[in-house]
């Protein structure tokens, strides 16, 4: 299971930078409203990303 976990970890982070890129992307095209939209993406994916590996490393230290 704490694989499972990690690796879908992962995949939050991954989400989360990609969305970090994309509104840095509109940012530097002066698209502000548009990045602001996506900078609130960012957040609430880095947000999922942050609480998926809090959960899989407290599963990992109990299986220990």
């Amino acid at each position: 299971m704490p694989k499972e976990m990690h690796q879908k970890a992962a995949e939050h982070h991954e989400q989360a930078a990609k969305a970090h890129r994309t509104a840095a992307e509109q940012h530097g095209s002066n698209d502000h409203v548009s990045a602001k939209q996506q900078s609130a993406q960012a957040a609430d994916k880095s947000k999922a990303a942050h609480e998926q590996s809090t959960q899989a490393n407290s599963k990992s230290q109990q299986q220990k």
